[in-house]
């Protein structure tokens, strides 16, 4: 579901941004790399934007259920 909404967000900003439907592909050759590598960036960042914060909100839910933070990498809550 965090992928869908991604790459809806990413869609979006990029039809504001460019004003296009399409955002370039690496291998399209009628692009160049600034343009690829702008929309690279923007992806990445709403990727990660939104991985954020359906992972924080899922914690957020376990916590208020059970009391307990989930572990996570760094082995708990900070």
């Amino acid at each position: 579901m965090g992928g869908t909404l991604a790459g809806l967000a990413f869609q979006k900003t990029w039809k504001v941004m460019r004003h296009e439907d399409n955002a370039p592909d690496a291998l399209d050759p009628d692009r160049g790399w600034g343009e690829i590598l702008l929309a690279a960036a923007i992806q990445g960042a709403i990727f990660a934007a939104v991985r954020s914060a359906v992972d924080r909100t899922g914690a957020k839910v376990i916590e208020r259920s059970t009391g307990v933070w989930p572990v996570g990498e760094k082995g708990g809550r900070d």
